[in-house]
């Protein structure tokens, strides 16, 4: 039976009303923010009141004088101030921004490739018939569901210089710079490559065995066969995979917020760590809007680049 009317409209009200509540009205009201400046100030004013006795009677010192104390009123005041585009320009000079964009994309350089590469090698392996594969696969993907919150402290308990499970290495994994920055790549590769596991896995099962069989049948080696038969014919699934870890890593936050706060200094502080410090800590909303909508124009573009590649090869 097919619905007639306006009855349907109906019951396509609540999903209407969540996208706009939550998707399309913080889009439109985070943009207007960018245009201005937004300050919070606090005014703080004392006054002195009598003290008074239970009975509602004044106080007296020893000496006569009144008793009195301090009652501190505070009171928060907002200010906007439309700038135009000047959050915007900042971003190009702001020595911070770039401090960050040089995190987030080393992060994102070593992560990413590290994870499809494990991800397929392990699903190449699990592609086999090998002994007790339903268990170890179940096991393999279990990081997944871990919230990346609960991953950075658990792994900074791991990673802890002082009585934790690896200090015995002696590796300063969150006091040194450079290895704070390798233990946070470290956690997330831990954390995602299961996932591009679980999807490559799911695409060589479906390649039909006439094609590894034809291969043999040629004289192709193993390495002749990922590359002239798996690769070609995966490539749709390698360019989802690619585009869904980018665009994650691209944002990437829990994990460096858990386990070093951005630290040491801001060896750890990526993009999106810095548009939070700088909007929930210094209350400057209007410019950690800009760096958002700057990560948002950054996050399309690479969209859109791999989709249209993916339509070159397949149109």
């Amino acid at each position: 039976m097919r619905w007639s009317g306006r009855v349907r409209y109906v019951f396509l009200l609540p999903a209407v009303i969540w996208v706009l509540a939550f998707t399309v009205f913080p889009l439109g009201y985070s943009l207007t923010l960018a245009f201005f400046k937004i300050e919070s100030k606090m005014e703080v004013q004392r006054e002195k009141v009598p003290v008074l006795d239970e009975d509602g009677n004044q106080v007296f010192t020893s000496t006569g004088r009144p008793r009195t104390r301090t009652i501190v009123h505070r009171e928060q005041t907002t200010i906007s101030t439309f700038v135009g585009s000047e959050n915007f320009e900042r971003l190009a000079r702001d020595k911070q921004v770039w401090t960050a964009v040089r995190v987030t994309i080393t992060f994102v350089l070593v992560a990413v490739p590290l994870q499809l590469l494990l991800g397929f090698a392990l699903a190449l392996l699990f592609n086999r018939h090998i002994f007790g594969r339903p268990v170890l696969r179940a096991t393999m993907i279990l990081p997944i569901f871990v919230t990346p919150i609960a991953a950075g402290y658990s792994f900074f308990t791991i990673f802890y210089e002082e009585g934790g499970p690896l200090g015995f290495l002696g590796i300063p994994f969150l006091s040194h710079p450079d290895w704070a920055l390798i233990s946070v790549i470290l956690v997330d590769v831990w954390q995602w490559t299961p996932f591009c596991f679980l999807v490559f896995l799911a695409a060589l099962q479906w390649v039909p065995d006439e094609l590894y069989e034809a291969a043999v049948v040629d004289g192709a080696t193993g390495w002749q066969v990922i590359r002239e038969v798996l690769l070609p014919v995966l490539q749709p699934t390698i360019i989802i995979v690619l585009l869904l870890r980018l665009a994650e890593a691209l944002k990437f936050f829990d994990i460096p917020f858990a386990m070093t706060g951005g630290g040491p200094g801001v060896a750890t502080q990526s993009y999106s760590f810095l548009a939070f410090r700088t909007g929930m800590r210094f209350f400057d909303l209007g410019y950690a809007s800009a760096m958002s909508y700057g990560l948002l124009v950054v996050v399309m573009v690479v969209v859109i680049l791999c989709f249209k590649r993916l339509r070159e090869s397949y149109a």
